[in-house]
């Protein structure tokens, strides 16, 4: 087979993973990195894939199979590689048996991120070999290289992307699917015991293996020189490179497709050819720092940022001191991101607000809780942090501070890592109120099912974790499930659920707006009976604006008949005029 086809980053790694011979893949879902798994599901004849509670499951899961003798990998986005950092680390000892592979997305520009994280960083200090692609096609040959790699050398790979390449298209090639036999499974104590006196001889042997991988490097057609005009000399790799063509077409460059370890006879070599050498690369001098130390001269952060991405108009201003000749953006309407109509975080949101309370974030939709007109979410850190920093809060400042607060979470992060913060709060005897908001699936990163909804990543049917059942076997005796749109009852619940001395939960049990496709009923206003009095703008529906005169318009095609307006509204101007189908 040998089709070109018109791939994104994202589906061209599913296809590597395809044609690479991948047996087992688990994930957890986390932007940009999320359409691997989706594009995965094509191939579930030949590939198993599932989605994982963490980003710490799914690679000790890939682990597991890669030591069973098949090829395996996980999927994740930057900062989920924090959350697999454990066994990412004592792997690297291990080593493999059949080839094993994390894909890591990193987020230059905080798309969809907390933070900026470059992972090559990580990648260094857990003395793991990183590959970088810079386009798809590359994005599947090198996954396929990277298989071939970690079980010549005995090596667990990264392969970073970024949200650019994740998200662009290119041409691939389509080939067919290797087939590489399973490895028999041996019993290796040493090997794969991490004890300190096996991890200190494991330790001796993966730095012998880096030092080779380092030599092989030098020589791996991942790596390309591209000589031309010796005045300038680049050296980059991943998507930068691409930004590098367009500036700087006749330059001399060294595309690096293995970032870590670096290859510096290669290197050396190239910038003893060349004037002036810089160094481009997205976020933290990773490749700069390493060439320098070796007496090397070269260009780099000085001229360039560490935040952020680059472009080819960046370059050529650095670089070639030009101003490219660009038109004024267009001045758009400003669209701060905010919750969707209907969503049932927004009913939860205005009810804390109503009740002056504050909420300790966490990652996912109802971090927009933070902005206006809600205004109620006052921190968000990490996955599972909303939990845990509530507490910190109550042991710092006693029971009384934290009765106007409470912990805001979702189900598919509650059981991430907000499960074990849970346990924390009950074991420490703390007092605060969790409120788990509850839509039935993995919202911010595109709706995937996970433990609690009942189905797997391939569409099969599972056991369901019953959430409010999982809060009590912890310990949790006030355990209360709440319809998200009874506002009347749930402003009850929280008054009734801050004011106790002991941990309590509320589960807002409401399924995300975006999951039924069905037609959705519709309310109007009645202008004549509008008062003006702006109580059913205050969640900031999208779907609801103000007319010229004062009063409530609602855009029939927005609308998803929460029916959130009509009962704030004491006037009986807005009505429900369609029933939904």
């Amino acid at each position: 087979m040998a089709d070109k086809v018109l791939m994104l980053g994202n589906e061209a790694i599913a296809r590597g993973a395809y044609e690479a011979g991948v047996k087992v893949s688990s994930a957890y879902p986390g932007t940009p990195s999320t359409e691997i798994s989706e594009f995965l599901v094509q191939y579930k004849d030949d590939i198993y894939e599932e989605w994982a509670p963490n980003e710490k499951v799914s690679a000790e899961v890939a682990v597991g199979a890669s030591i069973a003798g098949v090829r395996s990998m996980a999927c994740m986005k930057h900062v989920g590689l924090n959350v697999a950092a454990d066994p990412l680390y004592s792997v690297s000892y291990m080593g493999v048996n059949g080839g094993l592979v994390l894909v890591v997305a990193d987020d230059p520009g905080l798309y969809s991120s907390q933070n900026e994280q470059d992972t090559r960083m990580v990648a260094r200090a857990a003395q793991i070999p990183v590959i970088e692609p810079s386009d798809s096609a590359e994005a599947k040959d090198f996954f396929k290289a990277a298989f071939e790699l970690s079980e010549q050398f005995d090596r667990p790979f990264i392969f970073r992307t970024t949200t650019r390449l994740a998200h662009s298209q290119g041409l691939v090639d389509l080939c067919d699917r290797t087939e590489p036999e399973d490895k028999p499974y041996e019993k290796n104590i040493r090997k794969h015991v991490m004890m300190p006196g096996n991890a200190k001889f494991r330790h001796v042997e993966i730095e012998k293996r880096n030092k080779e991988l380092a030599e092989e490097a030098n020589t791996l057609p991942i790596n390309r020189v591209e000589m031309q005009d010796t005045k300038i000399g680049v050296i980059t790799s991943g998507i930068p490179y691409q930004y590098v063509k367009e500036a700087l077409p006749e330059a001399s460059v060294l595309k690096l497709g293995m970032v870590n370890p670096l290859p510096r006879k290669l290197i050396e070599e190239f910038a003893s050819k060349v004037e002036t050498l810089y160094i481009v690369e997205e976020l933290d001098p990773v490749i700069e720092e390493q060439v320098k130390s070796w007496g090397i001269r070269a260009v780099g952060k000085e001229i360039l940022t560490v935040q952020g991405e680059y472009s080819a108009n960046m370059l050529r201003r650095a670089i070639l001191k030009e101003e490219p000749k660009t038109k004024a953006p267009a001045e758009a309407p400003q669209r701060p991101p905010i919750l969707c109509p209907g969503c049932p975080h927004r009913s939860v949101y205005h009810v804390l607000n109503k009740l002056n309370m504050h909420a300790a974030g966490d990652i996912g939709c109802y971090t927009l809780g933070a902005v206006a007109p809600l205004s109620v979410v006052d921190l968000t850190m990490c996955m599972g942090s909303s939990i845990s920093t509530l507490h910190g809060m109550e042991k710092a400042k006693g029971k009384e501070y934290v009765k106007n607060w409470v912990a805001v979470i979702g189900d598919s992060t509650f059981l991430h890592t907000g499960v074990n913060s849970l346990m924390n709060m009950v074991y420490n005897h703390a007092t605060g109120t969790v409120m788990i908001l509850d839509n039935s699936t993995t919202g911010m990163t595109g709706h995937q099912d996970h433990a609690a909804t009942g189905k797997t990543l391939q569409g099969d049917p599972a056991h369901a974790i019953d959430i409010p059942a999982l809060c009590q076997a912890v310990g949790v005796k006030h355990v209360v499930t709440v319809n998200a749109f009874d506002i009347g009852l749930l402003e009850k619940t929280v008054k009734e659920e801050t004011a106790r001395d002991e941990v309590s939960v509320i589960i807002t049990k409401s399924p995300c707006v975006l999951l039924d496709k069905s037609k959705k009923p519709l309310y109007t206003v009645h202008s004549d009976a509008c008062k003006k009095c702006g109580m059913c703008m205050k969640p900031g529906c999208p779907a609801m604006t103000k007319a010229e005169d004062g009063t409530v318009r609602i855009d029939d095609t927005m609308c998803t008949g929460c029916g959130l307006c009509a009962d704030l509204c004491k006037f009986g101007a807005i009505e429900l005029v369609k029933a939904g189908e």
